[in-house]
């Protein structure tokens, strides 16, 4: 997480919301969370004004960088007849750039963040659903997309999200998408006050972990990304798993040090089973 300019107090107060808040999340049921999706984050920046997510003042060029380091995961796989989705995209600025890399764009989100005045292409759509319900057909996607969205996702809903990316991709097509690893970790406001997940990141995994998740649902190769590009390479996964296994043995404060130079985050490219299965 970047440096937290605020006082310990305010901090503390960050974190006690959040962690109420997450409390109520993690006990709600499925039905109970359609309604938590539309309150919950205006319920927390009401009581944190002073949140990072209300204060950080984000550059044009800043912007312009996080939207390129976006692109880059996933721009192999799109092409003028591509369909991508891309999963909770906020403000749409990654769609809306990607839709000049392929025939269409679909926005899913459980609200529109988009600024006021903007304008999006003709070959994006944005779909507001209640974050179950998705109306579209099996099989409309060649890519589908996600970052830094996995871990607000409540446990139950882990495996419903997959089974969903499963139905809207080709036989083929790839997920791709960034998630915080759990070694380095929490990624949170819980990494202030202590080594466990208690607010808003309700999980982290390590790339063995997800690649098994994966596999049980029905997607057949995985590859990692790392310093800018996808390896494809069995060998170069089979040795980043294994220094990713090493280090998961080390003990606890040894491990995140060197986790935090390592492994940041769960970055993979899951292919879909080219037979659909």
């Amino acid at each position: 997480m970047p440096a937290d300019r605020r006082t310990p107090d305010r901090i503390r107060h960050h974190f006690e919301v959040e962690r109420e808040l997450a409390a109520r999340m993690r006990a709600s049921t499925r039905e109970e969370r359609t309604e938590l999706f539309k309150t919950l984050y205006t319920e927390l920046f009401e009581r944190v004004p002073d949140h990072p997510r209300l204060t950080r003042r984000e550059t044009p060029e800043s912007s312009r960088r996080n939207v390129e380091n976006q692109l880059r995961l996933i721009r192999p796989h799109l092409n003028a007849d591509a369909t991508l989705i891309e999963i909770a995209p906020g403000d749409c600025r990654l769609g809306h750039a990607a839709a000049g890399l392929c025939r269409q764009v679909i926005g899913i989100d459980i609200s529109d963040q988009r600024a006021a005045g903007d304008t999006s292409p003709a070959n994006f759509t944005l779909v507001v659903y209640d974050g179950y319900h998705l109306d579209l057909p099996d099989g409309c996607a060649d890519v589908v997309f996600s970052y830094q969205f996995l871990e607000h996702l409540h446990p139950d809903d882990v495996d419903p999200h997959f089974q969903l990316v499963h139905r809207l991709l080709k036989p083929g097509g790839h997920y791709i998408f960034d998630s915080p690893h759990l070694f380095s970790g929490p990624h949170d406001i819980s990494s202030a006050f202590g080594d466990t997940l208690q607010c808003f990141h309700f999980q982290e995994w390590t790339y063995r972990e997800m690649r098994a998740r994966l596999r049980g649902h029905g997607f057949d190769r995985t590859w990692l990304h790392r310093k800018g590009r996808e390896w494809r390479s069995p060998v170069a996964n089979g040795l980043h798993d294994t220094i990713e296994a090493l280090v998961g043995i080390l003990p606890g404060r040894l491990r995140k040090t060197l986790a935090e130079k390592l492994f940041q985050s769960v970055t993979l490219t899951a292919r879909k089973s080219p037979t659909g299965g």
